[in-house]
């Protein structure tokens, strides 16, 4: 049970692919599961600290379970999710609405919580559309090719913009 406090903060939705594990160090199998690929800079780091802060963090993703298995478990970072939503699973992808809601009841979020929740990804017809679409907050994570993701979106400001968005939930 959610202590009064726990229930005000910011449920975190997040994808995977160039929004915490950088895709073009994806390493593949001879059936297209990943095998291995390294986290963008910064987002490892970004990722353990809003979980030891308390943050809800929901992974919302199109891929197979087996590449997240895989890679969270790799890289160390499969605690930090509360639950899983993968499109191989739920049978549809991003921007379909089931994604956010099989989110939303592995989390036993309801209507009322939507304004407490926001979805960050990077791709807008994907993460950006589907999100505000299904009535919550979307944040773009924006990384051009040959710029480090820390130099765009370092992890102190991210951790901020999640502390002062916080704020408007209480």
């Amino acid at each position: 049970m959610m202590n009064r406090e726990q229930s005000k903060k910011l449920v975190i939705f997040i994808d995977s692919g160039d929004t915490i594990i950088d895709e073009s160090t994806e390493i593949r199998d001879e059936n297209g599961i990943v095998i291995h690929a390294e986290p963008i800079e910064g987002a490892a780091e970004t990722l353990k600290a809003l979980y030891e802060a308390g943050y809800t963090i929901a992974l919302v993703a199109d891929g197979e379970y087996q590449s997240f298995e895989n890679v969270y478990t790799q890289n160390g970072l499969k605690h930090c999710f509360k639950t899983w939503t993968v499109s191989e699973i739920v049978g549809k992808q991003k921007p379909a609405a089931v994604m956010f809601e099989d989110a939303m009841k592995k989390n036993s979020l309801t209507e009322e919580d939507k304004k407490r929740i926001v979805m960050i990804g990077n791709n807008l017809k994907k993460d950006i559309v589907g999100a505000n679409r299904f009535g919550i907050t979307s944040i773009l994570m924006a990384c051009p090719r040959g710029i480090t993701c820390s130099l765009l979106h370092p992890r102190k400001r991210l951790i901020i913009l999640f502390i002062s968005r916080r704020n408007c939930c209480r």
